[in-house]
């Protein structure tokens, strides 16, 4: 398979987050941008197999699909089409045969939506001017996908309601101007989350850090907390063990990690979490009823037990590991927590360029392996592996194992991307700074 040559340059500036902008990719056919990480949906009717927002079905990057390959050659898994985008951070979002996400060209941020089985355009709906940031252009969050609607928020923070069947705008709101707040330095990076009836982002505004609205009309419900809005996306997980569990709406903001109740917004607990430049990325993940928090810029991980207290809930240290010897700094990747281990990516330095590969212990915080260099990417897992992306443009498959690193294919077959891949019905798709790729990942 021919493949247009990749440049990557022998050295990137070093920002604040690592916002760093990625290397282009002549291919002839269009440019498209780069990608974060943020969205999710709770609470929706997603068929098996569907990837409807950020990190899949339950935000934590894993999928339970089965029968996928075991390797590959240089050529990396077999392409199934490759069609040009547009600049931007935002994931890709799978429904029904629909993909969806954010892209933008010279003048204006947009929502696409194409046919995952031929890479097709269904449509294109404009959504606000481009927005110009110096840490990257473009939109951040990725959309969530609810039956016939897609809710999806602009780097401005902007939130607009979209329906599936043909990208006609619904509805829409425009939270920081509404609740008194104001754009976070590196662009408004919330993915919209889904809970039961209501949409959810977090805005950081002076009425709230969090904002619900009805799905359907788009009606505020209300708005909670307090903090700045840092770049992380809210998540709902199941908090407490025995007859305490109970499911708890997690804001991960620039200075603190706090849960709500899902149901009114009234805040249960918050933990201090203070990150350089408000770099508080990845989401927050449940642990056997803990909750785990991760951080670059030399912070560390933190594992917490939530529990009911005499005034309601509260939060304390199981582990942490933090500074420059943290066994885990997440810079922006989600963790994958599989069989008790957590493999993920750990940035040495303040947005340094050297990325290690890890398998920690989640009972412990021991570090059990490391795959020194790996390089800055990210990763989801299904059947049994990893399927991880790199900012130098290779898919890498690694098997889930903590008895060792072993990787079982490597290919340079994009141009580059801080965003995690997505799966659905054995098609992984991966976006680059120019394309949408689909590759046939079956066995």
């Amino acid at each position: 398979m021919n493949r247009a040559p990749i440049v990557v340059p022998e050295d990137r500036s070093q920002q604040p987050c690592s916002w760093i902008t990625l290397p282009r990719r002549v291919m002839g056919i269009g440019i498209l941008g780069l990608t974060l990480l943020t969205g999710l949906v709770f609470s929706t009717a997603s068929r098996a197999g569907d990837w409807p927002a950020f990190l899949g079905p339950t935000r934590d990057g894993k999928s339970d699909e089965t029968q996928l390959v075991e390797g590959w050659d240089e050529q990396g898994p077999r392409e199934l089409w490759r069609v040009p985008g547009g600049i931007g951070m935002s994931g890709l979002a799978i429904a029904n045969g629909l993909v969806v996400t954010l892209v933008q060209d010279d003048d204006a941020q947009r929502a696409i939506a194409l046919d995952l089985k031929t890479g097709a355009e269904r449509w294109s709906t404009e959504l606000a001017p481009a927005y110009i940031n110096a840490m990257g252009n473009g939109p951040r969050a990725t959309p969530a996908i609810d039956d016939d609607r897609v809710y999806v928020f602009t780097g401005d923070g902007i939130l607009v309601a979209l329906a599936t069947a043909d990208g006609e705008e619904l509805w829409r709101h425009e939270p920081l101007t509404e609740l008194g707040g104001r754009e976070a330095e590196y662009g408004m990076a919330s993915s919209p989350l889904i809970v039961g009836d209501r949409v959810l982002v977090t805005v950081g505004a002076d009425q709230g850090l969090l904002v619900a609205y009805d799905k359907k009309s788009g009606d505020l419900a209300w708005s909670t907390g307090s903090d700045r809005a840092g770049y992380s996306s809210p998540v709902v997980r199941t908090l407490g063990t025995g007859d305490d569990a109970a499911e708890q709406l997690i804001a991960f903001s620039a200075t603190s990690v706090q849960g709500f109740s899902p149901d009114d917004g009234s805040r249960l607990w918050s933990y201090d979490w203070e990150t350089p430049y408000d770099c508080n990325i990845a989401v927050p993940l449940a642990i056997d009823g803990d909750l785990l928090i991760s951080s670059g810029e030399n912070h560390g991980t933190v594992r917490l037990r939530i529990e009911r207290t005499n005034d309601g809930w509260g939060a304390r240290e199981i582990w942490s590991s933090q500074g420059p010897r943290a066994m885990l700094r997440s810079e922006w990747q989600t963790g994958i927590q599989l069989d008790g281990y957590l493999y993920g990516f750990d940035n040495v330095g303040s947005a340094g360029p050297i990325t290690h590969f890890s398998c920690i212990d989640l009972a412990s915080g021991e570090r059990v392996w490391q795959e020194q260099r790996f390089g800055k990417g990210n990763a989801i897992a299904a059947d049994g592996k990893l399927f991880a992306t790199t900012m130098d443009g290779d898919l890498v498959l690694i098997r889930a194992s903590s008895e060792g690193y072993e990787e079982l294919g490597r290919a340079t077959v994009h141009g580059g991307t801080r965003q995690a891949p997505a799966l659905s019905q054995g098609v992984l798709l991966v976006r680059d700074d120019q394309e949408i790729i689909a590759f046939d990942v079956r066995q």
